[in-house]
């Protein structure tokens, strides 16, 4: 996962080029990586003249007395890797740009342009020394108020992220752009997001001499998945991480090819051996990728010719890889490339690098392309997504790319086997659960590394660190704290045990709870004065208070406090007794005007006023301060405006404000920076246990979704010889079961099927649904079926359809040979394999024979799968198969005509239903009578066989979630209590459960005595504290809740989705912590019987409702057979 690690969230496949380029954007507006050229690369460069030419005046303008021996090889190729982007470049904004450029320097600066000097101490010539030293990167320089870029640079700004050029268009200056202070992310957002790197630098800020320059230095870069985190740590803000990036180079050796993935963010690698060259080149166009390097290995091929080009052995790749931007390096791969990152990054050589490979034993290949798309594990138009059909629509994030990622590489037998445990155990436990916090690893790592972490990031990873907590010391919780300890480490390649896991998170969040100032500390309040606008004192000390415990710094605190009384006092004396003095005036209009102002531009607290001096002076209240009014200057000495006043002691005591509170931050950023320091030796703790809980969230919305929409949990099985896959009741997964539109199937494969059937069948469907189902079975998922067996396939690879690539010159036959050469080559007896429609685009008798073949290559091999086909000479040729079946898709004849009924039965179907299916689209009459006629001339001996089989379908009880749930909750105390306290809320909740728990308890012995069931289990209410969630338990079962609000009233209601009703009242102004009670019940009429009587008999109890209006809900009957089911559960029967 590269959100976890640098391996790659990416597939490995067939050749499939037409399906790729559906999925590519256009060449003119797709990213490019902005990699490293040396010079015998620029041969992608279009027009070889154009390159010598450009050479030229290279060479030409190497005598100016400016650039003299300040241009080397690698400026060259540097400066052709920034003139092909030039070219590229569409805004014609843009291209009268371009035509000022002249590239005989970095920058692309003509010096003799206006400001286009690059004499030694110039701003250019500094900007162009940091270009130097990164410049294949943007370079944007802090000048003032505004990030400022020239030359080449301000071209890429103006054309990338809509920025306008300074001082227009005019052609006797030098390109300029930038953007201000204010609007720096969206342009670095712009940027990256368009393949681009930049290399931000920072003025030191403060006062300077004057005419003096300020000091520049490098403060971080920005890369496509990398963001700019400068700063961030005095930020009262949150940052989105993107999906972070990696350095992808592909090598070859006796093993076959090797993919390496580098993520500098994370400081992690992977080496990925063995591949074929269908792995790479899918790897690479489903990648997102910073850079490409290639090995020259790939050069060296089994003939020994040394020519690796468009034919031949490693044409396929070379296909691929010419129409991206790469760079060549040799050496040792791994090493080489590591170098190649620490140079492009500008890291010190010293950085190590940690290997998180996960050997490939024993696990299934990752998913071909086609089959991934077919399926809709990469989103795929027309295709319906799996993704989407396994977690519920609020689950986003980085669940998301934990549950693609799995499906792309399914995880070893070991690993399945464990995530089904964890999603049976999630299944059934009855307490609440966490919140499961989410907190990017790469972003976790970015930030101490940087020590740009703030308090918000602080409090999140106290939060990630509780959660574990809170599941170690929750009984129910526990086991699936422990079981999650293996799939966390397949994900991150870390090594941590359970016990190290806990001691460790117990205590890092306690030392960030020691130096965090966290929810509910009330000792750091806003300083404020009558005297004084409150915004003064918000703007200034919102920034550094509220961040840490006011005990670390105390002092600094101390002397706040008093710098603002000493303030509030000069203002006091200096300012009120003229503002008394203009109101006690009774002027008409044009009279004396003043007021106290906080001026946010200069960060003071000035008099503003006019004609409030006295024309006579008389010794009067408010003259004496009148006289010392002086006015307000800004930090260069200039006078801010004629209205605006000060006296000297405001000012020293508003710079001795400003010195405190600059003091007092400084610390604040000391203990944040300090602490940053202090938890990178427990960076290898923190990624995982995020990573864990990304784990626990998907797999607990997965849980929640599967029982949703009536998924059962497959029995999965070590694949023995002779293995054999049952699905019971299989429903295409884009239907939803739960709501009962779909056919089910039941599919008994113990060996190879050839399936016919007529066109709308459901044979591809069909195909789709087993692949589907196999996948999420094969992984440790829930599958769309009523029951399962499936067993712990190698590999899984679906061929349907194939278009034609003319980028290759390839018709849609020749694609088709090639992704069934690749199916076969990988297939082994423990595969399955699913080819829809085979041969479809040759001549009929031919495409035949090959089809036969091909059938007789899977039966030999021995693998479980189906190949469908409409060519039923099949039936006619000699084959020798051992164990391959028959099977059909039915149909039926209702009113003389045949109509598919979507049912898998035993047999051959002959009957296309092509003429039907013709004239359903649209096709003329005529055309489908005369091609009656031909067939009836040709064919006329030819007969469908038909088969009316039916297939019963087994059905679940509608109570099943319900009965389970309630044996659960009713047979075991609750566990999820949330950390002890005594405050008033808790009191009140232990009053409100007592007496729901008598109300309801009193009520159900009255529907069981009545309906002659002997004993009740006692009633349990389970608690949802604050930042909890109902377990996946509840889903499609009844129940009652209570919430409680911040008010201290209460709301009862009633339903069978509660995680839904609980998010859509914690989505409401207030309720963000809400807590509730539930209690599941027998069936809605129980429900809503209950939810009335709570709500009319909790008032007599000293209770206020907010919903008193809802108790006059009408009696509902219960069925004889949910109370009959409630008497076993109740007997422990069930």
């Amino acid at each position: 996962m590269y959100w976890a690690t640098a391996k790659s969230v990416v597939v490995s496949a067939p050749r499939l080029r037409s399906l790729a380029l559906l999925l590519r954007p256009p060449l003119h507006s797709r990213p490019f990586a902005s990699s490293p050229y040396n010079i015998e690369q620029c041969n992608q460069i279009r027009s070889l003249k154009e390159k010598k030419r450009l050479r030229g005046n290279i060479k030409a303008l190497r005598n100016h007395k400016e650039l003299e021996g300040s241009l080397d090889e690698k400026d060259y190729s540097n400066i052709l890797w920034w003139k092909e982007r030039m070219q590229m470049c569409r805004k014609s904004s843009t291209v009268q740009l371009i035509s000022r450029l002249t590239y005989s320097n970095l920058l692309g600066l003509d010096v003799n342009l206006r400001n286009g000097s690059l004499k030694e101490g110039s701003i250019n010539w500094e900007m162009l020394q940091f270009k130097s030293r990164f410049p294949r990167e943007i370079l944007l320089c802090r000048v003032g108020d505004f990030y400022e870029a020239i030359g080449i640079d301000a071209c890429v700004l103006v054309e990338y992220a809509g920025l306008n050029p300074f001082g227009g268009l005019r052609s006797d200056s030098i390109p300029k752009a930038g953007c201000p202070v204010m609007n720096l992310r969206q342009t670095l957002d712009d940027l990256t997001r368009n393949g681009y790197s930049v290399c931000i630098v920072e003025e030191v800020q403060g006062p300077t001499q004057a005419r003096a320059r300020k000091r520049r230095f490098i403060s971080g870069h920005a890369h496509p998945g990398n963001p700019y985190v400068f700063g961030l740590v005095e930020d009262d803000r949150d940052l989105d991480f993107p999906e972070p990036m990696p350095v992808v180079g592909v090598s070859r050796s006796a093993k076959g090819y090797c993919l390496i993935s580098v993520l500098e963010t994370m400081k992690t690698y992977s080496a990925e051996d063995g591949l074929t060259e269908e792995a790479v080149v899918t790897k690479l166009r489903t990648c997102q990728y910073h850079h490409l390097f290639l090995h020259r290995s790939l050069k060296h091929n089994s003939s020994g010719t040394s020519r690796w080009g468009e034919f031949g052995e490693g044409g396929l790749l070379w296909g691929e890889c010419n129409a991206r931007s790469f760079e060549w390096f040799e050496g040792d791969p791994v090493n080489e490339l590591i170098i190649k990152v620490k140079e492009l990054y500008g890291l010190d050589i010293e950085v190590t690098f940690r290997n998180v490979t996960v050997a490939s034993v024993n696990r299934p290949r990752s998913l071909h392309l086609g089959t991934a798309t077919q399926i809709g594990a990469i989103s795929t138009e027309g295709i319906p997504s799996l993704i989407k059909v396994l977690l519920p629509s609020d689950c986003i994030g980085l669940p998301v790319s934990y549950i693609k990622d799995l499906l792309l590489n399914p995880p070893s037998y070991e690993i399945a086997s464990t995530i089904q445990a964890i999603c049976k155990h999630m299944s059934s436990i009855p307490c609440s659960i966490p919140e499961f916090t989410c907190v990017s690893p790469a972003k976790l790592v970015k930030l101490l590394e940087s020590k740009e972490a703030n308090h918000i990031e602080f409090c999140k990873i106290k939060n990630v660190l509780d959660e574990v907590i809170q599941m170690h010391g929750n009984s129910e919780l526990h086991e699936i704290l422990k079981l999650l300890i293996d799939p966390t480490w397949a994900a991150t390649g870390l090594n941590i045990d359970f016990e190290k896991l806990v001691k460790e998170s117990e205590m890092v969040s306690g030392r960030i709870g020691e130096i965090i100032s966290l929810d509910g500390d009330n000792d750091q309040e806003i300083c404020s004065y009558s005297a004084i606008p409150d915004d003064f004192f918000e703007m200034l000390e919102s920034s550094w208070k509220g961040r840490v415990k006011r005990i670390h710094l105390n002092e600094a605190f101390t002397e706040v406090e008093k710098a603002a009384e000493a303030l509030s006092l000069a203002v006091t004396e200096d300012f009120v007794p003229i503002l008394s003095r203009i109101k006690a005036s009774t002027a008409p209009l044009g009279g004396p005007r003043g007021e106290i102002l906080y001026a946010r531009e200069h960060g003071a607290v000035w008099f503003k006023g006019k004609r409030f001096a006295p024309s006579v002076w008389a010794g009067t209240p408010g003259e004496e301060q009148i006289k010392q009014l002086r006015p307000a200057v800004d930090s260069k000495g200039k006078k801010v405006g004629e209205e605006w006043f000060t006296t000297t002691k405001v000012e020293v005591a508003l710079a001795r404000y400003h010195e405190a509170g600059s003091k007092a931050k400084e610390k604040v950023l000391e203990l944040l920076r300090g602490l940053s320091a202090e938890l990178q030796a427990k960076i290898n703790v923190l990624v995982f246990a995020s990573v864990l809980l990304v784990i626990a969230k998907a797999l607990f919305a997965h849980v929640s979704e599967g029982r949703r929409r009536k998924w059962v949990f497959p029995v999965l099985s070590q694949f023995d010889k002779g293995g054999s896959m049952k699905l019971v009741g299989l429903s295409p997964y884009w239907f939803d079961a739960a709501e009962g539109n779909a056919v089910l199937n039941t599919v008994d494969m113990q060996s190879l099927f050839i399936l016919t059937g007529p066109n709308g069948g459901g044979k591809s469907s069909l195909l789709r649904s087993i692949c589907a189902a196999s996948l999420l079975g094969i992984c440790g998922f829930m599958v769309p079926a009523e029951s399962a067996s499936i067993p712990h396939f190698d590999s899984i690879m679906l061929h349907l359809k194939s278009y034609d690539s003319p980028a290759d010159g390839k018709s849609s036959f020749q694609i088709e040979m090639s992704e069934v050469r690749s199916i076969i080559s990988g297939a082994t007896s423990r595969s399955l394999v699913l080819v829809d429609e085979i041969c479809r685009g040759t001549e009929t008798a031919k495409g035949t024979c090959i089809a036969g073949s091909i059938i007789e290559t899977l039966d030999f091999i021995g693998c479980l799968g189906i190949v469908s086909t409409h060519l039923h000479g099949i039936f006619d040729l000699p084959l020798t198969t051992k164990k391959t079946v028959h099977k059909a898709m039915e149909t039926e004849y209702i009113d003389g005509q045949p109509r598919p009924t979507w049912r898998l039965t035993d047999g051959i179907c002959r009957e296309s239903l092509a003429f039907q299916t013709a004239q359903r689209e649209g096709v003329q009459e005529t055309i489908i009578k005369r091609a009656e006629e031909l067939y009836s001339s040709v064919y006329a001996n030819y007969s469908c066989l038909q088969h009316e089989t039916t297939v019963e379908l087994s059905t679940s009880d509608k109570n099943r979630i319900f009965h389970k749930a309630y044996e659960q909750s009713a047979g075991e105390k609750s566990a999820c209590s949330v950390m002890a306290s005594t405050n008033q809320m808790d009191v009140l909740w232990k009053e409100v459960e007592s007496a729901v728990t008598k109300i309801c308890q009193k009520q159900l012995l009255d529907f069981y005595k009545k309906k002659n069931i002997s004993e009740l289990s006692a009633v349990k209410c389970v608690l949802i504290a604050a930042r909890e969630q109902p377990p996946p338990l509840t889903v499609g079962a009844s129940s009652v809740y209570v919430l409680l609000r911040p008010d201290k009233r209460l709301y009862v209601g009633e339903t069978d989705d509660l995680r839904s009703r609980v998010r859509a009242h914690r989505s409401k102004e207030g309720l963000q912590n809400a807590s509730f009670l539930y209690l599941l019940v027998p069936g809605k009429s129980i429900a809503c019987q209950l939810e009335t009587l709570l709500i009319n008999q909790l008032p007599s109890k000293g209770f206020q409702l907010t919903n008193l209006a809802d108790g006059r809900h009408r009696n509902f009957d219960v069925p004889e057979n949910v109370l009959k089911i409630w008497k076993q559960i109740c007997e422990g029967s069930l």
